[in-house]
């Protein structure tokens, strides 16, 4: 009878272990580690989310890392990745690949209005741009633009809108956005290429001294004149706005589903804000993306 007692309590132990141990490692978007690659250019508001996710659940440990656009994405459909963070729209086999690869529909989870600018040094005489200018200029020999990098979500994007492959304009290359800014005075001949979130927190004692080294060249284009500043992103008037979206490998509603509905939430939206960017889903009346 003893035998038999000890038996069943010994039961009753292992059973109420083994399910405490099940619930500790059930995946849950409020517990849990999770790492989002993310290209340098939109670091900051990356961070920005992540952080403000982790506030609101303080189990959570989330990791930005930062990769090349296209790399990033070549991790999640390897399964290596389970967020990255996009700019540049995927091409239809791209998609295809992406549907294949992690069994999910493509829904982009589009969160914030950035852009792509050209900067000069604060004392050059140029005061604006052209399409014409930056079209002729990445195919000129003295490779007067400069990106951050191939595989980059910069370059990625302006040979989008160009109508171009990146693998065939010519530019030169300092490595990251900061040191582009930071560099340019040496090449007063040469213009860069950046993302604005690079430097677009308006309170932010470093993209203040930042902002101070670089003027932001307005973009001419059909004779018109526009600036990347909320109003050319709200419209998307800017002809280099662009729009930052996640794409996930993820199936069930864990730690990665749940950032990305946080980062598209009133909260997530008013950080993108507060990031100097135009929100996608706080104004839906006024914001006008195509």
């Amino acid at each position: 009878m003893k035998n038999s007692f000890k038996l069943a309590v010994i039961f009753v132990l292992t059973m109420m272990l083994a399910s405490c141990k099940k619930e500790k490692n059930t995946p849950s978007y409020h517990k849990g580690d999770l790492t989002i690659f993310t290209d340098e250019s939109f670091q900051s508001v990356t961070e920005a989310l992540a952080d403000g996710y982790m506030i609101n659940y303080p189990e959570t440990h989330i990791k930005v890392e930062t990769k090349k656009e296209d790399l990033g994405l070549l991790d999640l459909l390897k399964g290596s990745a389970k967020v990255v963070v996009m700019s540049r729209n995927l091409n239809p086999e791209e998609i295809k690949t992406y549907e294949e690869r992690t069994d999910l529909k493509f829904l982009p989870a589009k969160f914030a209005a950035d852009a792509v600018v050209f900067v000069v040094p604060k004392d050059s005489p140029k005061e604006s741009i052209s399409i014409e200018e930056i079209n002729s200029g990445l195919m000129s020999d003295k490779k007067e633009f400069i990106f951050d990098g191939t595989n980059s979500s910069n370059l990625n994007f302006v040979a989008e809108k160009l109508k171009k492959q990146p693998k065939d304009m010519k530019f030169s290359i300092i490595p990251g956005n900061q040191k582009i800014i930071e560099e340019l005075g040496k090449y007063p001949d040469k213009i860069g290429v950046i993302g604005l979130n690079t430097f677009s927190r308006p309170y932010d004692k470093t993209s203040e001294k930042l902002r101070e080294m670089v003027k932001i060249l307005p973009v001419v284009e059909k004779g018109k004149l526009y600036n990347a500043d909320f109003e050319g992103l709200r419209t998307m008037k800017y002809p280099f706005t662009r729009v930052l979206y996640f794409l996930i490998n993820e199936g069930n509603f864990n730690i990665a589903n749940g950032f990305i509905r946080f980062s598209c939430t009133h909260l997530g939206q008013k950080i993108v804000q507060k990031e100097g960017l135009q929100p996608y889903n706080i104004y839906k009346r006024e914001v006008q993306m195509r």
